[in-house]
């Protein structure tokens, strides 16, 4: 089969690329592109390792085909350092131990980014609902919620 060319926004900034039109989003990033914060954990949607925003909206790119990117905007967490919401997110997670191993903590990051552009203000359990997808097999769930409360918090001052 023959590449496809995509054109789409990624981290604030155009891209072009010809890939193979069979991949996945979760590729064109890590092979295609070279951003390896991505993760892949299960390949199938279920854990959250390889969560971006697409459009506003925290997906699991593992299960986004790669022409899916065409003309829309993707966020990534190598984008999150450039946006001031991504920056606070990142720190209070390192401020309130929020990450151990670190391999889940791109994608609770980028669910956490996409909650607080919809909703700057969540309760705990808005908190819990939004990262629902996102599996961390190491800190437990209490440190990155706290941590995204006081990103909230942090943000609205």
């Amino acid at each position: 089969m023959a590449n496809i060319k995509l054109s789409f926004i990624l981290n604030r900034k155009p891209y072009t690329v010809e890939t193979d039109p069979g991949k996945r989003m979760l590729d064109v990033l890590r092979e295609d592109l070279g951003l390896m914060g991505t993760k892949e954990g299960c390949g199938v949607g279920e854990c959250g390792a390889c969560t971006v925003v697409l459009n506003g909206k925290a997906v699991t790119s593992c299960l986004v085909l790669a022409g899916q990117m065409q003309d829309a905007e993707i966020l990534t967490i190598e984008g999150m350092r450039d946006d001031e919401i991504g920056r606070v997110i990142q720190d209070c997670f390192i401020e309130g131990g929020a990450v151990q191993c670190g391999f889940c903590t791109p994608g609770f990051i980028m669910s956490a980014y996409a909650l607080l552009l919809e909703n700057p203000n969540p309760t705990r359990e808005e908190i819990r609902l939004a990262t629902a997808g996102n599996l961390c097999r190491c800190t437990g769930y209490v440190p990155i919620t706290d941590a995204i409360e006081k990103a909230a918090k942090t943000l609205a001052k």
